[in-house]
């Protein structure tokens, strides 16, 4: 079978099958899987504390600062958009968050179709009671057990990656 010519279109991953596959070498093994075994535990740890402590999933955190970022609101395809989810996946989130009386929801003033999430007076106290216990997660669990070097290493590695992969999902951006 003749080797197709690498491309930069997504769609080329399936060509991957044909191909000869481009194997990680042992380092880059071991960078791989330090990676996902060690965001796995991060995120976890971190939704762990926010769980125990305020009842709240790292998840809906997320949910809470993207519409903090926005003054207070935001459609709820934006916010699926901006946290990288499904809308249903969203809508039970907030649905959650909702019942809890975190946020609100309403229809868009501007076309009546859509469905806007509000942050309530309860969500944003939450917000402000939670972020110093998530910062120092993050801080203790992440930023505390790296040289400034790494950290910096780490930012231009997953830059990197976001500039390469940013352009299909640009609501994504936080940076």
């Amino acid at each position: 079978m003749p080797d197709l010519p690498p491309t930069d279109d997504e769609d080329d991953v399936a060509c991957a099958a044909v191909r000869p596959a481009r194997w990680l070498d042992e380092e880059q093994q071991a960078a791989w899987r330090a990676y996902m075994l060690g965001t796995t535990l991060l995120r976890d740890r971190l939704d762990r504390e926010l769980q125990r402590i305020f009842d709240l999933s790292l998840t809906e955190y997320e949910v809470l600062v993207r519409l903090s970022e926005s003054d207070g609101s935001m459609r709820m395809a934006q916010l699926a958009e901006a946290l990288g989810h499904s809308r249903s996946r969203v809508t039970h989130t907030v649905k959650r968050m909702e019942q809890a009386g975190l946020l609100g929801r309403c229809s868009a003033a501007a076309d009546r179709r859509g469905v806007v999430a509000r942050l309530t007076d309860a969500g944003w106290d939450t917000l402000r009671s939670a972020a110093p216990v998530h910062v120092e997660g993050v801080r203790r669990h992440l930023v505390d057990l790296a040289d400034p070097e790494d950290l910096r290493a780490v930012r231009r590695v997953f830059d990197a990656v976001s500039d390469a992969l940013i352009e299909d999902h640009p609501a994504l951006e936080m940076r």
